[in-house]
């Protein structure tokens, strides 16, 4: 299993994080649009939970494949490969939202279980290398007190826990240090948040139709430094405050 991977900023002219997914294609196109995101300069990074529950699941896992798109695995992703690539517990996939696969014709099932190889070889964490700061992005959460890439790391939490945003939530933040910004999916909410140093950015899509893209690297819609903290300039503002 892959853990870490790193992304140089300077290979790419703009770099976007984007929040689950969860099938909802043609939203994301229609956001790229409007951002005027170039698959020829551009990379759009996805927090993972790319299918299930949405009507183009087919569609986003094909995202995988291209060279402007790179995403972590997230728990939904971990849901199918048990399901069918170990043969372990479908009905734990089905019940989250996995029974489109069921449904599919034996064509479109053997176009999703092609691609079951690039899931399995999805990173669990990608550390960016900007020019403005490190960052990292991870499904659920990065354990721990301090990032290093390459530490070893409890996987299923990084997948699945919900421990560090519950604390937040209930007024026990802490900053992670290691890292400039953390990007996390995972939890729905109705709005982008942050705490210290963490940005949670599933704001539920499938549901609402609300779906947030945050920029790491590209003109003034970055994040810049201040003092060691993050300044937020206007993009971030907006979703932030």
């Amino acid at each position: 299993m892959t853990v870490y991977q790193h992304i140089t900023g300077a290979d790419w002219r703009n770099i976007w994080v984007v929040g689950d997914l969860h099938g909802c294609y043609s939203l994301l196109e229609q956001k790229l649009a409007a951002l005027e995101f170039d698959k020829q300069q551009d990379l759009l990074i996805s927090v993972g939970d790319l299918t299930d529950r949405g009507s183009e699941n087919i569609a986003c896992l094909t995202l995988i494949t291209e060279p402007w798109f790179r995403a972590i695995r997230g728990n939904h992703e971990e849901m199918m490969l048990d399901a069918l690539l170990h043969h372990r517990d479908a009905g734990l996939w089905q019940m989250n939202g996995g029974e489109w696969f069921f449904r599919l014709d034996n064509a479109d099932k053997s176009r999703v279980e092609t691609l079951l190889p690039q899931v399995a070889a999805l990173p669990l964490i990608i550390e960016v290398t900007a020019n403005k700061g490190k960052y990292v992005v991870c499904h659920a959460d990065y354990p721990g007190k301090h990032y290093q890439r390459d530490k070893p790391v409890d996987e299923e939490s990084v997948v699945w826990s919900r421990e560090r945003i519950t604390s937040s939530q209930r007024g026990q933040i802490q900053a992670i240090e290691g890292a400039d910004g953390f990007i996390f999916g995972h939890t729905p909410l109705p709005a982008p948040q942050q705490y210290a140093n963490q940005f949670y950015i599933d704001t539920g899509a499938v549901f609402s139709g609300n779906l947030t893209l945050i920029p790491l690297q590209g003109g003034e819609m970055g994040m810049e430094l201040a003092n060691g903290s993050v300044k937020k300039t206007t993009f971030w503002q907006r979703l932030f405050g």
